[in-house]
């Protein structure tokens, strides 16, 4: 859908709302409010004018329970009314307002409390899309998502239109000759599905003119002729998690006396993790330690000052001992005595995650820590989410990862009432940092930056989640393909390229 589904809203390089896209914003931290004006020529495929009820129709879509929608989140129930629609007591969502009528083009959004985030895309609060109401208001909510509207001849207003769907094999999309900034440069874009075992030989034949790299084949595409390689580092990382509560009543509830709640014991199995060297051996440089849980991509809301773990045996050595860790044979015993056995689980995925996984729990040996891996094996995805959510007792620790909102709060994965936080911990500390990372005060930038930091180090002391790496993700580009950026101030506000700037040069 990425070819036509464009977001209402551009953003520069950092994410942040400004008025490039097809509609304008305008948040009013004072007033409450978040004022959307759509640009006049914005039109459905259809040649219709995007209206402020199509606004309005995308946010009844969601929080109507008939839809069954998944989008719908505490978060965007910060508008006000939409809660009340949600559960029925309203017919329609007060706090969204058309001054100029439904087929006007300004929208107010009056919001319950305002959070400093909302000025960034993806923030949680704000809806950054329109749905046609003309087109879809005799399709009711319940059979919506089955629609052939939906499935099959879905409108849009960005660069490109669906022509053809061959449901599991490609679609192919042609110009929307209605589009806001003029006709696209491509005449026909068609995008295949293809086996992840052909990807290598379709690179190197010059199969397609854009083509995503599977890391793992990068040495037999890497000098491929005719093509661009695009790297770009995605809002991603992966962790390793220590399980020390569980989800009870909405919230997480911390058990102070969890095996693994012990931050010496922490420290020294992050301290035990060659990052680097697994970098180097497996990935073909393609992934690369991650110091801590805000990305460098969200600029000065990273802390460079913050290292985390780095290879270093000696010192988790001389923590453990320290902290009474004694060693009793082969292995290390816990300060009471009694026997400890760490129990790992890990996702299975690349034919490199298995020696990858087992070179960590030898490295752990090195140090007299007993891993072993949850059920004697990895876990399919599945299975292994199944047993993260449900706080199975057989997990001590785990490693997964994140794919990120571009608005960097951390608040719904790491808070007291966020069912993501699967390590489970809370402390007044945390609360609080988030609380106000998040606050009336932190519309003060400087004052969300100094606590974003304050945050990161707390959170590098405290080692309930230990960042470990992300990966490139490289796209291969016909180098006769202009205009193709991965930016985020050159994308749809989607995550995705501006289709309507790429182009054959001749």
């Amino acid at each position: 859908m990425q070819y036509g589904a464009e977001s209402l809203f551009g953003t520069d390089d950092h994410y942040v709302f400004n008025n490039k896209g097809a509609a304008t914003i305008k948040v009013d931290q004072r007033a409450k409010t978040g004022t959307v004006e759509i640009k006049r020529g914005v039109k459905w495929s259809d040649g219709k004018q995007v209206t402020a009820k199509d606004y309005e129709y995308a946010y009844e879509i969601i929080a109507n329970k008939e839809s069954k929608s998944q989008r719908y989140t505490s978060s965007l129930a910060d508008l006000e009314g939409l809660e009340e629609y949600h559960e029925g007591k309203a017919d329609t969502i007060s706090g969204f307002e058309m001054p100029d009528g439904e087929n006007g083009r300004k929208a107010v959004l009056h919001f319950k409390t305002m959070r400093p985030g909302m000025n960034t895309s993806n923030n949680g609060y704000i809806w950054e899309a329109a749905a046609p109401y003309h087109y879809l208001k005799d399709v009711k909510f319940k059979d919506l998502m089955s629609s052939d509207k939906i499935r099959k001849r879905p409108m849009f207003y960005g660069p490109y239109k669906l022509q053809k769907l061959v449901r599991g094999q490609s679609t192919t999309w042609v110009p929307n000759e209605y589009y806001y900034k003029g006709k696209p440069k491509l005449n026909k874009i068609v995008a295949s599905v293809i086996n992840p075992n052909s990807v290598a030989q379709s690179i190197k034949s010059n199969k397609f003119d854009v083509i995503k790299v599977i890391n793992s084949q990068w040495p037999n595409v890497k000098n491929t002729k005719g093509v661009n390689f695009i790297a770009q580092v995605p809002l991603s990382y992966s962790y390793l998690g220590f399980k020390v509560g569980k989800w009870e009543n909405g919230r997480n509830v911390m058990n102070p006396h969890a095996k693994m709640n012990h931050k010496a014991l922490r420290q020294a199995i992050g301290y035990g993790m060659n990052v680097n060297q697994v970098a180097k051996r497996y990935s073909y440089g393609l992934s690369f330690r991650v110091p801590t849980l805000i990305p460098k991509q969200f600029g000065d809301y990273f802390d460079k000052n913050v290292k985390g773990y780095t290879y270093n045996l000696k010192k988790g050595n001389e923590i453990l001992d320290k902290a009474g860790f004694k060693k009793k044979g082969k292995y290390r015993v816990q300060p009471n005595g009694k026997p400890l056995t760490i129990r790992l689980a890990a996702m299975t995925g690349s034919s490199n995650q298995e020696p990858i996984i087992q070179n960590y729990i030898q490295q752990w040996k090195k140090m007299g820590l007993n891993v072993k891996l949850t059920g004697g094996r990895l876990i399919e995805f599945n299975s292994f989410y199944d047993k993260i959510q449900n706080d199975d007792p057989s997990v001590d620790m785990f490693i997964g990862a994140w794919s990120l909102s571009s608005e960097p709060s951390p608040n719904d994965l790491y808070g007291e009432k966020s069912p993501m936080n699967y390590s489970r911990f809370v402390t007044k500390k945390n609360t609080q940092l988030l609380d106000e990372m998040d606050s009336q005060k932190a519309f003060n930038h400087k004052y969300r930056i100094d606590n974003f930091h304050e945050w990161q180090k707390y959170m590098d002391d405290e080692a309930y989640v230990l960042p470990v790496s992300n990966n490139y993700e490289i796209t291969v580009v016909n180098k006769k393909l202009s205009g193709y950026s991965l930016k985020p101030s050159a994308s749809m506000g989607n995550g995705f390229p501006n289709w309507y700037n790429v182009a054959y040069t001749k």
